[in-house]
């Protein structure tokens, strides 16, 4: 027999072996409830199970065409002044529809901004990131900096930072939150302050000074430490650009570029991760099996994903989630390239010890 098979039949009797909840005397049970413990060992196997986590998270896809129109009409129901944040979040079908995350750790919602609209400022302890879904003429304020919201642009508002938004153009602006908020609810640690809003510092933003091209970065001086969020805004024309220009010189490999922190490399928020994609016209993708967890927004492009078999046709605005060591493929099969931004819990995974894949 192969030794495979043979650790896993010695698991299956392991398993099987261990009591249950309902073998013990029920004025022994009593007795546990009076004190506020329990045995471990009849629910070790769903705290622990073998080879790899059994996962809450179910996959959805999550289209722009249903989601639009719902949006707009919050708009007309609800005035910025009364909501704060004019949100409608994405559920995760297996935790139910007032579940505010997507993921056990990712948090993503819609939000609207009207012509004129001001939405007031705050700062909270999870970090967010914004990407652009649609319209003109929106800004975000993070901590003085004025920051342009354009379609495709992801704005970064790390938790503790000051953050309002306003909106000087004339169509409605829609972007995608987001954030770690579960993984701080998780932790009692989830809390926001209010204030008036922000007077912008007169100059552009960061990814429009010092951080314009990839790999160069201010001369700091010893005591003059670069800043811990160092640029805000990630404009989506380079990055566009940029996975162009390397789908024409990396073969057949994926074309992928992390977003990070221009001064260290790492990510650009502590425990999100966001990675834009290009899916050449006709290409399929079959990414090793993750330990983290992700969503997918599309930002131009239409196909197809296949997630643990269950099957998602997305176009251009949409967006699809994945649960942990998910089997995914992605197929193109137009005559442009797709892009994508996946969202992830990779480098939360790996500041902890146990990031993983898998062929």
């Amino acid at each position: 027999m192969d030794p495979t098979a043979k650790i896993d039949l010695r698991i299956r009797a392991m398993t099987t072996s261990l009591g249950r909840l309902e073998d013990l005397p029920q004025d022994y049970r009593a007795a546990l409830g009076e004190a506020m413990v329990g045995p471990l060992w009849p629910q070790m196997r769903n705290a622990l199970p073998h080879h790899a986590p059994v996962p809450v998270t179910t996959t959805r896809l999550w289209t722009y065409a249903q989601i639009r129109p719902l949006l707009l009409e919050a708009g007309k129901l609800t005035p910025v002044e009364k909501a704060e944040r004019r949100v409608l979040f994405l559920a995760d079908p297996a935790r139910g529809p007032s579940s505010m995350q997507v993921t056990s750790t990712l948090y993503l919602g819609m939000q609207l901004l009207l012509p004129g609209e001001k939405a007031p400022a705050h700062k909270h302890t999870p970090s967010a990131a914004r990407i652009i879904v649609e319209g003109q003429g929106a800004y975000t304020i993070v901590d003085g900096e004025k920051l342009p919201m354009q379609e495709g642009d992801i704005i970064l508002t790390p938790g503790g930072c000051w953050h309002d938004h306003g909106h000087e153009g004339q169509e409605p602006v829609i972007w995608l939150d987001a954030l770690d908020l579960p993984l701080f609810i998780t932790l009692d640690g989830s809390y926001a302050v209010e204030a008036e809003l922000q007077a912008p510092r007169n100059r552009p933003d960061s990814s429009q000074v010092e951080y314009r091209a990839a790999g160069l970065v201010p001369p700091r001086r010893r005591d003059q430490p670069a800043p811990k969020f160092p640029q805000m805004r990630y404009p989506w024309e380079r990055t566009e650009g940029a996975l162009r220009h390397l789908a024409l010189h990396n073969g057949q490999e994926a074309v992928e570029l992390d977003f990070v922190n221009p001064e260290t490399g790492e990510s650009c928020l502590p425990v999100m991760g966001f990675t834009a994609m290009m899916l050449r016209p006709g290409q399929t993708l079959r990414p090793p099996l993750r330990s983290s967890s992700a969503a997918f927004h599309v930002v131009r492009g239409s196909g197809t994903a296949s997630i643990n078999g269950q099957s998602h046709h997305w176009t251009t605005k949409d967006t699809f989630s994945a649960p942990t060591f998910a089997r995914i493929e992605l197929h193109n099969p137009g005559t442009e390239p797709a892009f994508l931004i996946r969202i992830h819990d990779t480098p939360l995974q790996e500041k902890l010890g146990y990031y993983e894949e898998r062929a």
